[in-house]
């Protein structure tokens, strides 16, 4: 489960949006805007007929070249994805369990296979994590790294208390609030706003969630994790952007929980906004879909929608298949390898 409220606590005191214990948006925001559990229930009993692929999902085999690249990235699945960035490796979100669940045998299960063990992902320099919710923070994931990899964890405020009961050592732990950076060699790696929420067990928002920023001496990057849409997009690109590259999650959307998840054409304005207006900027790559069922709508309509999006913006954007590397600078013919999966 994690850390207790008792051990999260101490790190969070102080924070400038952490107020009568717990971590608050900058807007108003609800995890669920319904009083009547009556649609929610009936997405519930449907959700496995609509939400799952009924072929395999295609997986392709990561690349991995011996130095990172200017820009490029492997997308794992959800929302785990591996840039490379100036020739530095940041590995966003790694969740390699089966399930996104405290339990082993009840939850969200995968709809695909890891398309690589742990243990084979290169070499990376640092790890950073968007929040605490199990799709996004993973016990066995962290354990794997902590085995094969040495690099630092970039954490928002709190969810080091996670790490230190898994025994990740201090040395290890980067914990910042949101506006607050770090530096990993030649990058700037800061923790930026989402809007969102936290809490792995029945208490909530005790730990801060956020987005990343990773500016290079060339490049920048933005990792989006998991949000909803909100104001905070155009003020990161005021502060941060433009971004050659916008990472942003598309999928588990619902008018139920629209504040703390954007659906897809929130993500192409997100996308706009981090670019300080400009859609035809840098290159939109989504995630946050198709490897887990976590909402009522088909496993493939987010990038249907965002397609559909982009092109009547004239936005940039490429989907890779789990496992894919992209190589953000030299753009290949884009397959839509995920239709007939429905």
């Amino acid at each position: 489960m994690g850390a207790s409220v008792s051990a999260i606590r101490p790190y969070a005191t102080g924070a400038a949006n952490f107020r009568n214990g717990t971590f608050h948006n900058t807007e108003p925001s609800v995890a669920l805007s319904t009083s009547d559990p009556t649609p929610l229930v009936k997405g519930m009993l449907a959700r496995g007929k609509v939400g799952k692929p009924s072929k395999p999902v295609p997986l392709a085999t990561p690349l991995a070249p011996a130095e990172a690249a200017e820009l490029a990235l492997t997308w794992y699945g959800h929302a785990s994805a591996l840039v490379e960035i100036d020739g530095y490796r940041i590995l966003a979100d790694p969740v390699w369990g089966q399930r996104v669940s405290p339990s082993s045998k009840v939850g969200p299960a995968r709809l695909h296979p890891v398309p690589v063990a742990l243990e084979s992902i290169p070499r990376v320099d640092a790890i950073v994590i968007s929040h605490d919710h199990y799709d996004h923070l993973d016990l066995p994931t962290v354990k794997g790294l902590l085995r094969h990899q040495n690099a630092p964890f970039i954490v928002p405020l709190g969810i080091g208390a996670h790490l230190r009961q898994w025994q990740v050592p201090e040395e290890r732990i980067v914990e910042l609030d949101w506006n607050q950076s770090t530096s990993v060699g030649d990058l700037t790696i800061t923790c930026t706003e989402a809007r969102h929420f936290s809490g792995r067990g029945l208490v909530r928002n005790t730990t801060l969630w956020a987005s990343w920023t990773i500016q290079g001496p060339t490049r920048r990057a933005f990792f989006g994790g998991d949000s909803g849409y909100g104001k905070c997009y155009a003020e990161i690109g005021e502060s941060h952007g433009p971004f050659d590259l916008t990472i942003l999650p598309i999928g588990a959307y619902n008018d139920m929980w629209r504040d703390i998840h954007m659906n897809p054409e929130e993500a192409v304005q997100a996308h706009a906004d981090l670019n300080q207006g400009d859609a035809k900027h840098g290159v939109l790559i989504p995630i946050h879909w198709a490897t887990f069922n976590l909402a009522f709508h088909a496993w493939s309509e987010p990038v249907t929608r965002l397609l559909a999006a982009v092109a009547e913006t004239d936005t940039a954007a490429a989907v890779p298949m789990p496992g894919q590397r992209v190589d953000v600078l030299r753009p290949s013919s884009q397959q839509q390898w995920w239709e007939g999966l429905d």
